[in-house]
């Protein structure tokens, strides 16, 4: 890292090239960016009532519901769901096969 003469500091492009060496936060951006688009993939009616929440090992995208109704209405959506998702997903280069969504991840923020 390079440090900023006569401080303690080091410069933000440093900082930021030495994060992006690390191959776990890369991938942690990555999926951030994919979680940005679930508005678009859910729609309007979905988008407050269901979030994100990771991927699996085996690539399935784990999806926080706000409640029972909300994850079973998904389900029923998933393949027109997976679909909507797939030109985020190449363009990101993140591999999802499934989506699961359930109710007992649900945070109150």
């Amino acid at each position: 890292m390079e440090k900023v003469p006569y401080t303690d500091f080091v410069t933000t492009e440093s900082l930021i090239e030495e994060l992006l060496k690390n191959k776990e936060f890369k991938k942690a951006i990555t999926r951030s960016n994919l979680y940005k688009f679930w508005k678009k993939v859910a729609g309007e009616k979905f988008a407050d009532k269901s979030k994100p929440y990771s991927i699996t090992y085996d690539k399935v995208m784990v999806v926080a519901c706000k409640n029972a109704i909300v994850a079973q209405e998904l389900t029923l959506r998933k393949l027109q769901i997976l679909t909507s998702m797939q030109p985020y997903l190449k363009s990101l280069k993140i591999n999802v096969k499934d989506l699961r969504f359930d109710a007992k991840k649900w945070i109150n923020e």
